[in-house]
C-alpha cells in the first residue's frame, strides 16, 4: 500500500482552515466562532504533521502535540468565558458586546438586525420542600 502524496494532506488542512475562516467571519454566535477557530487550528496541525512526515523528522509532530495541548486548555477557558458572557447578557450574539472594543473605536453595526428573542413563559414557583404554604383567610373558616 502506498502512502498518499503530501498535497492531499495539505489540501485537507487548507480546506479545514478556509472553512473555519469563513465560519468565523460569517457568524455572530460566540460558540460557533469558537468552534471555527478550533477548526482553523486543526487545519494548521494537519499541515504541520504532514510536513513532518514528508521531511522524515519528528519536530512538526512534536509541535502538533503542543498545539493540541494548548487547544484543550484554550477550549476550557473559552467555554467558561462564553458561559460567563451569556449569564451577563443572556445572548451569545457577538454584536451585543460592542462595549468591549478599544477606546476611541467606533461601534460596528450589522446590516440586518437579529429578530427579537421570544420571551419564555413565566411558570408559578413551587414552595421549597418542608415548608407549608401560607393559608389564606378564606380557607381558615373551616
Amino acid at each position: 500500500m502506498t502512502a498518499l502524496p503530501l498535497y492531499h494532506y495539505l489540501m485537507v488542512g487548507a480546506v479545514l482552515f478556509v472553512l473555519g475562516l469563513i465560519g468565523f467571519l460569517a457568524r455572530r454566535n460566540l460558540i460557533v466562532m469558537f468552534l471555527c477557530v478550533e477548526m482553523m487550528l486543526q487545519g494548521v496541525a494537519i499541515n504541520l504533521a504532514a510536513f513532518a512526515r514528508y521531511r522524515g523528522n519528528l519536530q512538526g509532530q512534536a509541535f502538533v502535540l503542543f498545539i493540541v495541548t494548548v487547544a484543550a486548555c484554550e477550549a476550557a477557558i473559552a467555554l467558561a468565558l462564553i458561559l460567563m458572557l451569556y449569564r451577563r447578557r443572556h445572548s451569545l450574539d457577538a454584536s451585543k458586546w460592542q462595549d468591549l472594543r478599544e477606546a476611541g473605536e467606533e461601534a460596528t453595526e450589522d446590516m440586518e438586525p437579529l429578530p427579537p428573542s421570544p420571551r419564555l413563559p413565566v411558570y408559578p414557583h413551587l414552595t421549597p420542600a418542608g415548608l407549608e404554604p401560607e393559608h389564606r383567610a378564606e380557607e381558615s373558616h373551616v
